[in-house]
C-alpha cells in the first residue's frame, strides 16, 4: 500500500544533489560501453570467422566470464577503494577490447585467439552499476531520495541497453564492426577516468570488504528474486516469435511488442520512484516478483496480439520496480564496506537467469504447448520469491 506525499523528493531533487550530475554522468558514459559491446563484437566476431557458431561462443565466454566474477571483481572495489581499484580495471578491460577489435578488424581471425582475449576482456570488466548504487547511498542517504535515485539509476540504465545497439547500428553504417569495439573500449576508459574523480568517490573502508554470513543470508531474497526475474524474462522475445508465427503474424511485429515491455518497465519505474511506499522492501519485492509471475502466466492466453501487447506492458510495469527494490534490499542488508559487493550478486543473478532462462525456452518450445512454456516462464518468477521469503519466516516461528 502506498500514500504519494507532498516531501516525496523529486528525480530533479536527486540530481541536484552536491555532485550527483557530474558523478551520474560519466558513470553512464562508461556504463554505455556494456549496451554498445555485445552487439559489437557478435558483429565483428561473425565478420571475422564467418561463423555464427564462433561469433556466439564468443560472446558467451565474454559474458560467463563478466557475470560470474562480477561479484570478486566488486569486492576489490570495497575493499581497495572505488579509487584505486576502478581505473586499472577499465584500463586493462579497454586495452584487451582493443586486442579484440584488432583481431576482429579483418576476415579470416583465429578463433581460439578471439575467444582467448574475449575471455579476459570479460574477467576484467569493472562493476560500474554496482559502484553508482553504491555511491548513490553516499550522495542521498535518507531513505525516500535514495529510492528515487535508485530508481533513476534503473531507468537511465534501460536506456543505455536501447541506445547503445542503435549507436552500434549507425556506427557499422560507414565503418568495419569492430569500430564498435573500440567505441566500447572509448566510453569505459574515458567514462570511468572522470568518474573516479568524482569528489564523492569512496576510499577504502576499514569495515570487512565482503558480507558477512548474516549479510549474506540477508542477500538470498534479493538475489533469488533477480536470478528470477532474469529467468522469466530472458526467453520472452522466443516466446513471443512463437506466438506471432503460431498466430501466423508477421514476425516483424515482435520488436514492437518486445518495446512495450520496455516501455512499461520505464513507466514502472518513474511510478516506483514517485510513490511511498508503507509496506518494507522485502515485502514489496515478493509482490513485484509474484505480479511479474502472473502476468506473464496469463500471457499465454492472450487471444491476439493487441492483447499480448497489453500484457507485456503490464509485465514490464513490474520489472524496474522489482530490480530496483532488490538493489536497495541488498543496500540495506548490505553494511557500509559491502554496499558494491552486495549489489554485484544481484547483478549477477540477474545475468545469470538470463543466460540460462532463454536456453531453457529454446528447448521447451515446440515440445509443449506454448501456453505451458508462459506458464513457466511466470513460475520462474514466482518460486524464488515465495521460496527466500518463507525460509526468512521460519527464525521467527521456531524462535
Amino acid at each position: 500500500m502506498s500514500t504519494h506525499a507532498p516531501s516525496r523528493p523529486s528525480y530533479a531533487a536527486v540530481l541536484r544533489l552536491p555532485h550527483a550530475r557530474r558523478t551520474f554522468a560519466s558513470a553512464l558514459t562508461a556504463r554505455l560501453s556494456y549496451g554498445t559491446v555485445s552487439l559489437a563484437v557478435l558483429l565483428s566476431v561473425t565478420r571475422a570467422t564467418g561463423s555464427y557458431a564462433v561469433s556466439g561462443a564468443v560472446l558467451s565466454l565474454f559474458g560467463a566470464t563478466s557475470v560470474f566474477l562480477m561479484p570478486f571483481r566488486a569486492a576489490l572495489i570495497d575493499r581497495h577503494g572505488a579509487r584505486r581499484a576502478l581505473l586499472p580495471m577499465a584500463v586493462l578491460y579497454g586495452a584487451l577490447l582493443c586486442v579484440l577489435a584488432a583481431l576482429t578488424w579483418r576476415p579470416g581471425a583465429p578463433p581460439p585467439a578471439v575467444g582467448a582475449a574475449a575471455a579476459l576482456a570479460g574477467a576484467c570488466a569493472p562493476p560500474l552499476g554496482p559502484t553508482m548504487r553504491a555511491l548513490w547511498a553516499e550522495l542521498a542517504p535518507e531513505p525516500g531520495m535514495l529510492a528515487r535515485a535508485y530508481g533513476l539509476d534503473g531507468i537511465a540504465e534501460e536506456l543505455l541497453y536501447v541506445s547503445g545497439p542503435a549507436l552500434v547500428g549507425v556506427l557499422t553504417g560507414f565503418a568495419p564492426p569492430a569500430a564498435g569495439i573500440l567505441l566500447s573500449a572509448l566510453l569505459i576508459v574515458g567514462g570511468t577516468s572522470v568518474f573516479v574523480t568524482s569528489p564523492v568517490m569512496c576510499g577504502p573502508r576499514a569495515v570487512a570488504p565482503g558480507p558477512g554470513r548474516g549479510a549474506l543470508s540477508g542477500l538470498l531474497a534479493p538475489v533469488a528474486v533477480a536470478t528470477g526475474v532474469g529467468l522469466a524474462l530472458s526467453g520472452v522475445d522466443l516466446l513471443l516469435m512463437a506466438f506471432a508465427a503460431q498466430r501466423s503474424y508477421d514476425t516483424s511485429v515482435v520488436p514492437w511488442v518486445l518495446g512495450a515491455l520496455s516501455a512499461g518497465s520505464a513507466v514502472g519505474g518513474l511510478v516506483n520512484g514517485a510513490v511511498r511506499w508503507r509496506a518494507p522492501a522485502r515485502v514489496r519485492l515478493r509482490r513485484f516478483a509474484v505480479a511479474l509471475g502472473l502476468v506473464l502466466a496469463a500471457a499465454g492466453l492472450a487471444p491476439g496480439l493487441w492483447t499480448l501487447t497489453a500484457a507485456m506492458a503490464c509485465a514490464g510495469a513490474v520489472v524496474a520496480p522489482a530490480l530496483t527494490t532488490a538493489y536497495l534490499l541488498a543496500a540495506e542488508t548490505a553494511d557500509e564496506g559491502s554496499r558494491t559487493h552486495a549489489g554485484a550478486w544481484v547483478n549477477t543473478g540477474v545475468n545469470a537467469g538470463s543466460s540460462g532462462g532463454a536456453l531453457a525456452v529454446g528447448l521447451l518450445i515446440g515440445r509443449v504447448p506454448l501456453g505451458v512454456c508462459f506458464l513457466l516462464a511466470g513460475g520462474a518468477a514466482v518460486l524464488p520469491a515465495v521460496g527466500a521469503f518463507r525460509r526468512r519466516r521460519v527464525p521467527a516461528v521456531v524462535g
